[in-house]
């Protein structure tokens, strides 16, 4: 008997094997209910969380399939502990139900209800949740005001018992919405998030970049056939939005209206930027009435990873409106997962990375970590610096203009985007290699057509700060070279990594590459930042900047 990739342990924690045959199976299945912590060359470690196992149990999941998996990759018995917490915190999920009673005296109340009258005389008693309740109508019952809907799933959530939420959605204005399968059809694991999203009601679509989550909110648009708002990050991610929905659906321009810095329009479908909504006026968000202002049948929360607190707060007062979160990932870099789970709802669907490429659907990638070496005077300069300035000094070495130009001259031919962080960086950069930069401070309209001449090939190399990190369809981008970051942000890598996996024409393997500062932060804000990707089974080669010739050899 061949002895298993995992040894899972009483802390939660689970280590995974990565030279063994089947680590790769296992760490698939992992992902469904464990977050990868750390992942050096030769053992990863995993945690088993409440928030993941509650995930994977709304997404169907049960205890019995979690533990058979652990039992069967692990090379030791599980220890009895971590599978009684893994049977009792699952077995936590929906024993609270949040329901719509429509009978008698209680016609439309909002109730929550237990069949375990002791957990809702527990959680009814706790500061925080009694107020959201009114007089227990029986052992059973409590009636829940109708604006407390979001923050009683909230406050359930941090108590440990996880409320399923039954009470429906209001259909909102009927809108017909179709989709225009013209020379094309949904795919498999697209047409199963939009039924898992159906039969959810709200809740997070996880899809790799480049796996066509837009035409997943279309599909789900077309299923509630009402009026829409959709929030998206930036003016060109709604546009991209618009143009998708025109080409995929029966809207016409008429019936789409954009929301943003440039334009106010209210229309059936309304495409609007969290920016917009989250900007104040005399101190007050000036906007965010428009989540509330239409009849919507359904709200689409693009990238939701990046939901700003804000729209949080006015999303807990919306929980009658069906919504659906759309990301590449769940990391949020703020920790407030929980509140996406309660306020957005839960993971209903996820497909790993690695099976989608399989089936041709995204481009493989190679991921390169370049050391280089701080020059004389900036490791001196370093060495004096206050901590909150070293990232900055170590990220922006001069040296990663040379290196940046010698990987370049590795691809000839391929279409090529520098990503940084700091603009003074990234002007350098644009100067040194004579090509054009994109920043939030080039007008949407500019930003539009450098974009659409690097998809023609006019343009081969660009330079690009975060406003490329989401939501920009660049199909022919084959590699990307990150000279700098938010600092160790997971969410960040996986988008950067996300702008080259759209399949190419000529079937180029895509290439990221990162350069790092040597024995610096910068080092160790990059390894902090590969875990996500390292969960979905991409491999950091680690090359040592002298002896970059190596890379295309490596690379193709």
């Amino acid at each position: 008997m061949t002895l298993g990739p995992l040894i899972v342990q009483s802390d939660h924690t689970v280590l995974l094997e990565v030279a063994h045959p089947e680590a790769e199976d296992a760490r698939h299945e992992l992902a469904v209910f464990a977050e990868l912590e750390r992942a050096p060359e030769h053992i990863h470690t995993y945690r088993v969380t409440r928030l993941g196992l509650w995930n994977a149990r709304a997404a169907g999941h049960t205890a019995e399939a979690i533990l058979e998996t652990l039992n069967r990759y692990a090379k030791f018995p599980v220890p009895s502990g971590v599978a009684s917490e893994i049977e009792d915190t699952m077995r936590r999920y929906g024993r609270l139900t949040i329901e719509r009673v429509t009978a008698g005296d209680l016609d439309s109340q909002l109730v929550l209800k237990s069949d375990d009258a002791a957990i809702l005389r527990e959680v009814s008693s706790a500061k925080k949740i009694a107020p959201l309740l009114g007089n227990k109508i029986n052992e059973h019952t409590f009636p829940v005001a109708a604006w407390a809907r979001g923050e009683l799933k909230q406050q359930l959530v941090a108590r440990g018992w996880p409320a399923e939420d039954l009470a429906g959605y209001t259909p909102g204005e009927p809108y017909n919405i179709e989709l225009v399968q013209d020379g094309w059809e949904l795919r498999d694991y697209q047409a199963k998030a939009v039924d898992a999203f159906e039969r959810g009601g709200s809740g997070v679509v996880v899809l790799p970049c480049g796996a066509g989550k837009t035409i997943v909110g279309a599909a789900a648009m077309a299923e509630v056939g009402a009026k829409t708002l959709i929030l998206v990050t930036n003016a060109v991610s709604a546009r991209q939005w618009r143009d998708e929905l025109l080409a995929r659906t029966t809207l016409t321009p008429e019936d789409i209206g954009e929301y943003s810095g440039q334009v106010k329009e209210v229309k059936p479908v309304t495409i609007a930027t969290y920016q917009i909504l989250t900007s104040r006026r005399k101190g007050e968000y000036a906007h965010l009435s428009l989540l509330d202002a239409q009849d919507w049948g359904v709200i689409v929360y693009d990238e939701v990873h990046l939901l700003p607190a804000p729209v949080f707060k006015l999303t807990a007062e919306l929980q009658a409106r069906r919504r659906l979160g759309l990301t590449a990932t769940l990391v949020r870099e703020d920790g407030r997962e929980g509140d996406v789970f309660s306020l957005i709802g839960p993971k209903r669907y996820d497909a790993a990375w690695k099976d989608i490429e399989a089936q041709g659907f995204i481009a493989p990638a190679a991921c390169f970590e370049v050391r280089l070496d701080l020059t004389e005077s900036e490791r001196l300069e370093y060495a004096v610096a206050e901590d909150q300035d070293r990232y900055r000094i170590s990220s922006s070495t001069t040296q990663k203009q040379v290196l940046a130009k010698r990987i370049i001259e590795q691809h000839p031919g391929e279409s090529v985007l520098v990503i940084g962080q700091y603009i003074d960086q990234l002007e350098s950069m644009a100067e040194a290699l004579g090509v054009p930069l994109i920043t939030g401070q080039t007008p949407v309209n500019e930003r539009e057509e450098l974009f659409n001449a690097f998809r023609t090939g006019e343009e081969r190399i660009l330079v690009v700060s975060k406003v490329a990190n989401f939501s920009v369809d660049l199909p022919d981008a084959s590699v990307a070279i990150q000279i700098s970051g938010s600092f160790g942000s997971r969410q960040e890598e996986a988008q950067r990594l996300g702008r080259l996996l759209r399949p190419k024409t000529k079937g180029l393997t895509a290439s990221f590459y990162t350069l790092i500062a040597r024995d610096t932060v910068d080092q160790d804000f990059a390894q902090n930042r590969q875990r996500f990707l390292a969960e979905q089974g991409y491999a950091y080669t680690i090359l040592d900047a002298d002896h970059i010739d190596q890379l295309r050899s490596v690379s193709h």
